[in-house]
């Protein structure tokens, strides 16, 4: 295998095009989400493989298969694309200015019941800031770069951040008035075994917590067990039965109802960035801003 530098080495465009691969499982799916030609996938792929002399892709009936070279080549593609994206950031408005792009990352329920509204205020004062919002509840990775502001309910422990404590998030037990019509609703905890219950599914974290705050563990005990929060959410307005909520969330809806209100699993919330992203001027605004909109929040 030669070794690639220089002008040999495969561009930025094969990787790209690479990755598309791999993300959509086939060379139509990586063609649509480039912009490009199907034939130009298929000879971007194959100029890939052979400047590397090894085969990256199997055709199978449903698609393209990885080979094990291309999954061992997947997380290094991931994090030139993660760079390319941080340097389009970086370059989109000089460091001193309040505009260009700022990527948040942060959990499905902040980024969709919470956030929006504090980025509209945002925008409307910052016209020239354009935001990307990435979801999800594994973190990303913000000393890589692929956030340059992270909304985490745990605070970060690599030295290369910077994290601000907003406050703490009331979360409580909480259901719907449809569901509790007709029922008697739990006086103490341990009435909570004669409800139907929403909680976490394999969260070791929140299965703690659940834990300590003296609620049931046993999965039989549990109506509906997910660890997707917006799906909590929905089950909760449902009438599923009981799960835990943000209090500031549920105070929005008149249709949800505390129960056991002295019950609380308190959540931290943290706004992070990196330390060489502090004092860039579009960053400092976004922080500034989601710190004052999230201790409203809070309360």
């Amino acid at each position: 295998m030669s070794t690639l530098r220089g002008p040999d080495a495969p561009s930025w465009a094969l990787h790209e095009t690479f990755l598309a691969v791999m993300e959509g499982g086939s060379l139509s799916a990586a063609a649509r989400s480039l912009g490009v030609a199907q034939p130009t996938v298929r000879r971007r792929v194959e100029a890939l493989e052979e400047a590397l002399d090894v085969v990256l892709f199997t055709r199978a009936v449903n698609g393209l298969v990885p080979t094990q070279a291309a999954r061992a080549m997947r997380p290094h593609a991931e994090a030139m694309a993660a760079t390319a994206r941080a340097m389009a950031r970086a370059v989109s408005a000089a460091r001193d200015a309040e505009r260009g792009t700022v990527r948040i990352t942060a959990s499905d329920v902040m980024g969709v019941e919470v956030l929006p509204p504090m980025l509209a205020s945002l925008r409307a004062r910052r016209p020239g800031l354009r935001i990307e919002l990435a979801l999800g509840n594994a973190a990303q990775d913000l000393v890589r770069r692929d956030a340059d502001v992270a909304v985490r309910m745990t605070r970060p422990t690599q030295k290369a951040l910077v994290a601000r404590r907003v406050g703490t998030i009331d979360v409580g037990l909480f259901a719907s008035a449809a569901y509790l019509a007709g029922r008697e609703p739990p006086r103490r905890r341990r009435d909570l075994g004669r409800h139907a219950l929403i909680g976490a599914d394999r969260d070791r974290a929140v299965l703690d917590a659940q834990a300590a705050a003296g609620m049931p563990t046993g999965a039989r005990a549990y109506a509906l067990r997910t660890d997707d929060d917006l799906a909590t959410l929905a089950a909760i307005r449902a009438g599923v039965g009981i799960g835990a909520c943000q209090a500031p969330l549920a105070a929005r809806e008149p249709a949800l109802v505390r129960v056991l209100p002295r019950l609380s699993l308190p959540l931290e919330v943290w706004l992070v960035t990196h330390e060489d992203l502090r004092h860039v001027a579009r960053v400092r605004v976004v922080l500034d801003h989601l710190a004052e909109a999230l201790a409203a929040y809070v309360g």
